[in-house]
């Protein structure tokens, strides 16, 4: 498993697998690894002959009160899950000023999709899908795969970066890998460790509602504010959560629902705080013809 720091070598190294006529696949992380991390490895190895992992926190996805300098990091330990789930061929693990050589306050080209990136967590994160997205288009750059795998937990992100690949005739397949859960349904995230016990217990209650959201809608519930409703009811039942938004949304624009379409894919999406925790989830749901 190689080690690499320098988006020029990254560079050379992958157009050099690509002239050995390998198939190369790119799972971007902040690292601080969990089991949802490695099922997208897993994934991205049925996919390509060649897998790289990018571990970057990315300081320009990060607002100013959030969590960006106490962001776990852990790159021992992230080396060593990689080379326990095997097939990784290299880590591209670039320093800031690699990525943002001016600084990441200098950036002055940035990749957007402004109405897309104003639904959901856009509304409460302002600029952080900008640093998404433009700090992904660098590691594409650098890491010319021919697929790239993201986690369908983090719904929007996925959507805004395939949306990124279409409209910039990016030569990339873009693969959603399922959400991987904790024995009680929690998602798995790097937050996640920041929880206590009681917390983790309590932060269930997400996906028990999305499930009875999901199910409702498939169901045939014709009314979108009572499916909201059945979620925040659910939510606030729970002592320590605090909810930012329960939402229903378009699966291709991310349009909020008003009214259900018939045959139209939607995505039921929350996200909620324990603390200064934040944890999100969500769920797809076909409204039924």
């Amino acid at each position: 498993m190689k080690i690499i720091r320098t988006v020029a070598e990254m560079q050379a190294h992958a157009d050099q697998k690509r002239m050995e006529g390998r198939t190369l696949a790119l799972v971007p992380t902040m690292g601080s690894l969990h089991e949802g991390h490695l099922s997208l490895v897993r994934r991205a190895k049925a996919e390509a002959d060649h897998v790289t992992v990018s571990i970057f926190v990315n300081p320009t996805q990060f607002g100013p009160n959030e969590d960006f300098k106490a962001y776990p990091r852990n790159f021992q330990r992230d080396c060593e899950l990689l080379e326990e789930v095997g097939g990784v061929s290299t880590i591209f693990a670039p320093d800031e000023a690699t990525l943002y050589p001016e600084g990441s306050d200098q950036q002055r080209v940035w990749v957007t999709c402004p109405e897309m990136s104003r639904q959901l967590c856009g509304k409460y994160r302002p600029g952080h899908f900008e640093g998404v997205l433009t700090v992904v288009m660098k590691l594409l750059a650098a890491c010319k795969p021919h697929n790239v795998i993201f986690g369908l937990k983090d719904i929007q992100q996925y959507i805004l970066l395939k949306q990124m690949v279409q409209d910039l005739a990016l030569d990339i397949k873009v693969i959603g890998g399922e959400t991987v859960r904790e024995p009680n349904g929690l998602a798995y995230s790097s937050r996640n460790e920041y929880l206590t016990a009681d917390e983790r217990s309590q932060a269930s209650i997400i996906s028990k509602a999305i499930n009875s959201a999901t199910q409702m809608i498939e169901d045939g519930e014709e009314n979108p504010i009572a499916v909201t409703g059945l979620m925040r009811e659910m939510i606030h039942s729970v002592p320590q959560a605090k909810l930012q938004y329960a939402e229903i949304v378009t699966a291709s624009k991310l349009e909020p629902v008003e009214q259900f379409i018939p045959g139209v894919q939607v995505i039921v999406a929350v996200a909620v705080y324990f603390r200064h925790i934040r944890l999100i989830d969500n769920a797809f749901a076909l409204v039924p013809v």
